[in-house]
């Protein structure tokens, strides 16, 4: 009994330490950590159009408070970043296929998504908002819109989109590339409403004055992420230090009052 007792002690102790490894017991074999300190560089996917998150100023470099957010990351890591772009409803399956390490684009942490990445801690808070043309004085809640005829904008991919979807039942919800080409079909009397992040809208508002209205109120609430390769813990580990650290810090305010209380960025930014 003795001797069976302590094979199966012998036995549990190899399994464990083949598990075991310096991390702590996480394996770091295919770590999108170890990977870019090892090539010197983390390539980050984005989705330009979504202000003031991903833009591009003239020269075509990649700016906003998520480009903000990556290049701290980057720097904390050592390492250099190379952005890719993708339309938004491609950005997760470019990470699953390892053509980007990271995705860096205002993305909701959604059960759905997390399936198929695994997000680091939220790093912002913002919700649904709905944006009416100027001359539309008469519609007071997004249920106003939601009867036979009306057209709601949505970019394809997005929250607002499933969200939209789910919640108006009469309405037509039109799907749109991004949230600019939303706003055109809107200004040309295409749609009757917009439902998309209240951070863009509010920046659209700044843009454009009185040609369009921001109803009061949001339709939900909900926290944006970092993606990440799934199950991928000792970079999710990494990831959620470096935010712990940065969020609140002085650069992290300072690039926050930049994008989000002030409007003299917008010269500098190029639409797509």
């Amino acid at each position: 009994m003795k001797k069976w007792l302590a094979a199966v002690l012998m036995i549990t102790v190899l399994i464990i330490a083949g598990c075991s490894n310096d991390s702590g017991g996480v394996s770091t074999e295919n770590s999108t950590i170890q990977k870019a300190l090892k090539e010197k560089k983390l390539v980050i996917g984005m989705s330009t159009g979504y202000f003031p998150f991903d833009m591009k100023n003239p020269n075509g470099d990649f700016v906003g408070y998520d480009a903000d957010t990556a290049e701290a990351l980057a720097k904390a890591l050592g390492v250099e970043i190379e952005y890719k772009q993708f339309t938004f409803d491609g950005l997760i399956p470019a990470l699953q296929t390892g053509e980007v390490d990271m995705v860096f684009a205002g993305m909701t942490i959604r059960g759905d998504r997390a399936l198929a990445v695994s997000f680091a801690n939220p790093y912002f808070q913002t919700g649904q908002a709905v944006m009416l043309p100027g001359s539309d004085t008469a519609t007071k809640t997004w249920q106003d819109l939601d009867v036979a005829g009306k057209k709601i904008a949505v970019g394809i991919g997005t929250t607002g989109a499933l969200l939209a979807k789910d919640v108006f039942k009469n309405a037509e919800v039109m799907d749109f590339e991004n949230f600019p080409d939303a706003a055109a079909a809107l200004a040309a009397g295409k749609a009757d409403g917009i439902v998309y992040d209240e951070p863009a809208i509010a920046v659209w508002k700044l843009q454009n004055g009185d040609k369009v209205r921001q109803l009061e109120g949001l339709i939900s609430t909900e926290n944006l992420g970092i993606a990440l390769k799934k199950n991928d813990f000792e970079t999710i580990q990494w990831v959620n230090s470096f935010l712990n650290s940065y969020l609140g810090s002085p650069a992290e305010l300072a690039s926050r009052e930049k994008w989000f209380e002030t409007s003299d960025w917008l010269g500098d930014v190029v639409e797509e």
